[in-house]
């Protein structure tokens, strides 16, 4: 039987990615190996968004969850490729959307080449990240996958379909983003744990585990969002709120917010009219709605945590925790902003 042992929470540290620094690298020749499958003409631009595009969380959960759950093998690795592929094709849309300018302190695609390039080359990477999942001898891999693209997506259209929309409910919020970030998240850790043969009960437990450590992720986020600098973290900010994007500190504003504030805001949603960061930080529970979003994902990565006591102990199993450990020291430094 696993042992139940309380998981330790010190301070985060890079032994995670170091405990997978050889797989990790890996992926990393796996990824170069799919850009030149894409046509002379393509793969530079290809070769671009996968320079810059992301710390390869998701293909680390892959590796580390393959190793808790059992013995690392190819498959965990075409795993955290592909979903790594399908990462990279979110950001190149996102960053459409949210009209962003820069991303890890370069230009985006749509910057560099306009939003029509931009859109193609999105479309790109998912169709070949679907087509590389087909190489899977066991279709449960590859439906579950193209399942995990599909609620991506819908996602990002729930979200953009709700702008400036008053009626949307925290319920709602928790969908959303449980699809377009939650869903890789738990993709990578309950097929990874699939992967390895293990029971139905272990296999929940870690796609539990991955869809609360992407729906903190996503919360952590949307704080971000409000809080952050772009000189401290290298991406275009402010765009929830200039897109109307109703997030979880808002919504905790409107409920919290005096009448005449509430009034304000209101006003100002339904006419669509950009949500200024000095007007809210003017408004006295402001940093009480920033406050408890970083608890509501303090909470989350909390009952994550509780889904890892299921896994044997192993060094894989300390280095999730680890990444727990890591999101919450990135949520108290939003706390102290």
């Amino acid at each position: 039987m696993p042992e139940k042992s309380k998981l330790k929470q010190g301070n985060a540290t890079a032994s995670s990615f170091d405990l997978i620094k050889e797989e990790l690298a890996s992926v990393e020749q796996s990824l170069s190996g799919q850009v030149r499958q894409f046509d002379p003409g393509v793969e530079p631009y290809v070769s671009y968004i996968c320079d810059t595009a992301g710390k390869r969380i998701r293909p680390a959960l892959s590796i580390l969850v393959g190793g808790a759950t059992g013995k690392v093998s190819d498959d965990h690795l075409k795993l955290g490729t592909i979903l790594e592929l399908i990462h990279m094709a979110t950001l190149v849309h996102d960053d459409i959307i949210d009209g962003a300018n820069t991303r890890r302190k370069v230009p985006t695609a749509n910057c560099k080449w306009g939003d029509g390039m931009a859109v193609l080359l999105g479309d790109a990477l998912f169709s070949h990240a679907l087509m590389l999942s087909t190489e899977f001898d066991d279709l449960v891999l590859s439906r579950s996958i193209a399942s995990a693209s599909r609620e991506v997506c819908q996602g990002e259209i729930l979200q953009t379909q709700r702008r400036f929309d008053l009626t949307l409910t925290k319920k709602d919020y928790f969908n959303i983003i449980g699809m377009k970030t939650g869903a890789l998240f738990a993709a990578a850790t309950e097929l990874s744990a699939y992967i390895s043969g293990v029971s139905p009960e272990i296999r929940a437990a870690m796609k539990d585990f991955g869809m609360k450590l992407g729906t903190a992720y996503q919360i952590y986020d949307d704080c971000l969002d409000l809080v952050g600098t772009e000189e401290q973290f290298g991406k275009t900010l402010r765009t929830d709120l200039e897109k109307g994007k109703l997030t979880l500190p808002m919504l905790y504003l409107l409920e919290e917010a005096g009448d005449t504030q509430r009034e304000i805001l209101q006003k100002r949603i339904i006419q669509q009219e950009e949500l200024d960061l000095t007007v809210l930080a003017g408004i006295a529970e402001y940093q009480g709605a920033i406050g408890r979003s970083l608890q509501y994902a303090t909470d989350l990565l909390q009952e994550a945590r509780e889904s890892l006591s299921l896994v044997n102990v192993s060094a894989y199993r300390d280095a999730l925790a680890e990444m727990l450990d890591f999101l919450l020291k990135l949520l108290g430094s939003l706390q102290k902003a």
